[in-house]
């Protein structure tokens, strides 16, 4: 075979994505198997040649308001993506630290298609590139229909790393410098917000694989240590070191943590702290 005719043949090859291919799968199931949903579900998966696709599809679908158009939101996403390709690798960590720790989730397609939590994480990636490029007022718009339509209020000038998994994404607030490592776990009515109106750093820095329980407020600037776990309801005032679990109002430690990812095992029951929460 000639080297021509090889590079033609590499030229055909689309680069695996598995991710992409059981979203496919997934939906044409759906089609098949709801007619109701099958343009539905057309529209927003089966037209697209990519994940990334879908997704600003999906996002522009559900921000359109009347004072910008779904076709003028799309351009400015598709716009983001061609400059910051990143962001695909970003959304599918996202989708799969859904899929692999949400008992609830069974396919792909549902973060895509249906869960808020994801198209609130999404949505403000996408607005922290504007905000990056100087596009304060398109990111602060962004920001504002996601809060009003989601329910969930990220800064645009937040900074989150890759396989974050907003678990119910319900009453989330994450303040302007805030920053959230790479695989962590977030549930409802979660806070990392500021201890008053002081300008610059203010906001809570979370380590990588940290998981934090619903209606937890880390507050001030202070580091979430790599691999810890804040027990629901708890409020964080201080630094917490890193593998271990605080809980209360203020919270405080009560033992260490016993598995290399929480944000994994999802597990909220501190059983392995009961000897120290007795005590």
């Amino acid at each position: 075979m000639s080297k021509q005719s090889l590079s033609d043949l590499h030229g055909n090859v689309e680069p695996l994505d598995p991710i992409w291919q059981s979203v496919r799968s997934e939906a044409e199931k759906i089609a098949s198997n709801e007619p109701a949903l099958a343009s539905f579900v057309f529209a927003t998966v089966l037209n697209h040649q990519q994940l990334d696709q879908a997704v600003c599809h999906r996002l522009a679908q559900q921000l359109e308001q009347s004072d910008v158009d779904r076709g003028l939101l799309r351009q400015t996403f598709d716009e983001a993506l061609l400059e910051n390709p990143q962001l695909g690798n970003a959304f599918r960590a996202d989708l799969s630290a859904v899929f692999e720790r949400d008992p609830a989730c069974s396919r792909y397609v549902e973060p895509l298609l249906y869960f808020k939590g994801v198209h609130a994480l999404q949505t403000q990636r996408l607005a922290h590139v504007l905000w990056r490029d100087g596009r304060k007022d398109f990111a602060f718009y962004l920001q504002s229909q996601s809060s009003k339509i989601f329910g969930i209020d990220i800064h645009p000038a937040a900074q989150i790393g890759c396989g974050v998994f907003i678990d119910h994404g319900h009453a989330i607030v994450v303040g302007e410098t805030a920053v959230i490592g790479n695989n962590v776990s977030i549930l409802h009515n979660v806070t990392l917000g500021g201890t008053g109106k002081a300008a610059g750093d203010r906001h809570p820095k979370i380590g990588d694989h940290v998981l934090i329980g619903a209606g937890a407020k880390i507050l001030g600037d202070i580091t979430i240590g790599c691999g810890s776990r804040v027990a629901a309801g708890s409020v964080v005032l201080k630094d917490v070191p890193p593998k271990t679990t605080v809980a209360g109002v203020p919270a405080k430690v009560i033992g260490a943590v016993d598995c290399k990812a929480p944000e994994l095992t999802m597990d909220h029951t501190l059983d392995s702290c009961k000897d120290l929460i007795e005590k």
